[in-house]
């Protein structure tokens, strides 16, 4: 778990540096920030999504996913948490639920989460989450700079996801080939450029609801691939 320790705990530092600097920035320059990230979201999600070998499972999962996902309306019980959030440390951000859901998405939807937790659950250096922690690290800083505190609580699902897959890696160790792996990166891609869309604006989406959509990859790819 040292990884996804490591991984939450850079998370954190550059969320406060990120929240440091917010405040001494002119918000045309945090508008433009934020439009970057967005811009750079929608690129790593057709990056990611390219990597498919089968469009009609990617299609299916998809749109299973998301009624799934509809269904149990994961969207709503993740604001509520942002909002319970919120008022517990008094934050007066009006995008802290954004901030904690956008930041989630972009630092657990890769594939360097899936091989990093895999590598460290298997008992490995955790070489992989050390890099990605880095990575996070500095998102992180540009993050909470546009979106303010919600992003530093990001560690919260980070930790949960990300650890429950080191957790389980001895057991799906078998299951996660690379061919599996690829399809579960390209759903996750296709999950991104969706939130890249909803930072610029273009159309909201509510891309928590899809999350199923990678279960659902997996499983189908396992069987079909």
């Amino acid at each position: 778990m040292f990884g996804t320790l490591l991984n939450a705990s850079t998370v954190i530092i550059g969320s406060i540096i990120g929240l440091i600097v917010r405040s001494r920035l002119p918000k045309r320059i945090t508008n433009t920030a934020f439009q970057g990230v967005g811009l750079f979201t929608i690129v790593l999600g057709i990056m990611m999504a390219i990597k498919t070998n089968n469009l009609l499972i990617m299609i299916f999962s998809i749109v299973l996913g998301s009624i799934i996902g509809e269904l149990i309306d994961i969207d709503k019980w993740i604001n509520v948490f942002g909002e319970w959030l919120k008022k517990k440390f008094k934050s007066k951000n009006q995008r802290f639920s954004e901030g904690l859901t956008t930041a989630f998405l972009l630092y657990c939807m890769g594939s360097m989460t899936i091989l990093g937790a895999i590598e460290e659950g298997l008992g490995g250096l955790p070489n992989l989450l050390v890099a990605k922690s880095i990575l996070d690290g500095f998102s992180s800083i540009v993050l909470a700079a546009t979106l303010g505190i919600g992003v530093l609580f990001s560690f919260i699902p980070l930790l949960i996801y990300q650890g429950g897959l080191t957790l389980l890696a001895s057991n799906i160790q078998n299951f996660l080939t690379e061919i599996i792996i690829n399809e579960i990166t390209a759903v996750g891609g296709i999950l991104l450029l969706g939130l890249g869309i909803t930072l610029l604006n273009i159309k909201k989406i509510k891309v928590i609801n899809m999350i199923p959509s990678m279960i659902i990859v997996g499983i189908l790819s396992y069987l079909f691939l």
